[in-house]
This record gives structure tokens, sequence and C-alpha cells, in this order.
């Protein structure tokens, strides 16, 4: 099932991806959206093809924030790519090590998840108007969460009880877009992946 959305098909351009930070919505395929988007779209694209093998690509989703620090521009890359059965993770941070030429190595990571460890899909839209009172998708928030544990805390319910529960907090994953972040077509290219992993994780 093609989850390209009319929204973003409709900004759809042909030609070569630009410079990296281009926005990746108009582009169908995941190799031209990471080169659109991605500084290191050959690592991304590697690393998810090694874990992805010869199963077909059925939505993604891609991230990329700058932050500044001390030492200069530090960026963050993430792609998330559904194949029908699982959910493809990867992302990359660059790290200081002075012993690097350059003086920064790149941390690429890869993780994979079965859709059926997906416990909750959760998706929240902000829709407003337009000058001319059309409607506006203005922002989106998608969680999936496991039931895989990834925080446990002591919780002290009562101060004169020796004993405190704990509480669990699973893992979960987090997208978001804006129009501030992203635009109209990255707005409906992950609108129409939670809705894609919305289907598709078992009940």
């Amino acid at each position: 099932m093609d989850i390209f959305s009319k929204a973003a098909r409709r900004h759809a351009t042909a030609g070569r991806p630009g410079p990296a930070g281009s926005d990746w919505s108009p582009y169908e395929r995941l190799d031209d959206a990471a080169r659109a988007y991605f500084l290191h779209a050959d690592i991304a694209l590697e690393a998810i093809a090694g874990v992805l093998g010869r199963r077909r690509v059925r939505g993604f989703t891609l991230e990329r924030v700058v932050d500044l620090t001390e030492s200069g521009a530090s960026v963050w890359q993430e792609a998330a790519v559904c194949d029908g059965r699982r959910l493809i993770l990867w992302h990359s941070e660059e790290l200081t090590d002075v012993a690097a030429p350059g003086g920064t190595v790149l941390d690429s990571s890869i993780q994979v998840l079965p859709l059926d460890a997906i416990g909750h899909v959760g998706m929240r839209t902000l829709v407003g108007r337009d000058e001319r009172g059309q409607r506006v998708d203005r922002g989106v928030y998608l969680v999936l969460a496991t039931a895989t544990p990834h925080e446990l805390s002591a919780v002290q319910t009562d101060p004169d009880s020796p004993v405190a529960s704990a509480r669990v907090r699973p893992e979960a994953f987090r997208f978001s877009k804006s129009l501030e972040d992203g635009g109209p077509g990255q707005i409906a290219r992950l609108i129409a992946f939670g809705r894609l992993l919305g289907r598709l994780v078992p009940g």
C-alpha cells in the first residue's frame, strides 16, 4: 500500500535532490529522500539496507537536528523505516574525538523492532485554518511505545513505610513535525507514516 499522501505528492518534483537539509517530503523513495536531507546519507542507507535486505520499504520518516556547541555545529539525524513487519530505526550523532582527523567521529546506530513489539501507537495532530479559511495541518506528534522497560525509578508512596514501589517507564519513540520544523509536506508524510503503523501493528 502506498502511503505517499496526496498532500506530499502535490509537492513532488523531478530531478536530483538538493543540498543536505533540503525538504525530503517530495521524494517517494527512501534513497532520494535521505540524499536530499541527510549529511551522511551513504552511511544511513548502507546501515538500513544491511537489515532491510530484499524487503520493500512501506513507509518512512526522517529527522535532522542541528545543535550549536562550543566546538561548532553538531548534527543529529534519524530515520524510521517500516517494511511491513518491522520498524527499522537508524540514528547518528557527531561525537568529539580529538584523536580523529577533523576532531569528530560519527556514531551510527541501527535498531530493529518487530511490529508486534509495539504496544501503543499514539498520534496527535494540530489542525488550524489559513487566511482563506481552509483547513491546515499545523503539526503532528507520533509516539510508538513498546512493552520493553526503559527506565525504572523508585516511588515512595508512604513516607512512613520503608517499602517503596517502582515505576516502570516503557521504551518509546517520538517523532514530530510542524510548519516551522519540516513544513506541510513533512507533516503530511509523518501523518501517513503514523496511519500506516496504526494499521500494521498487531491488535
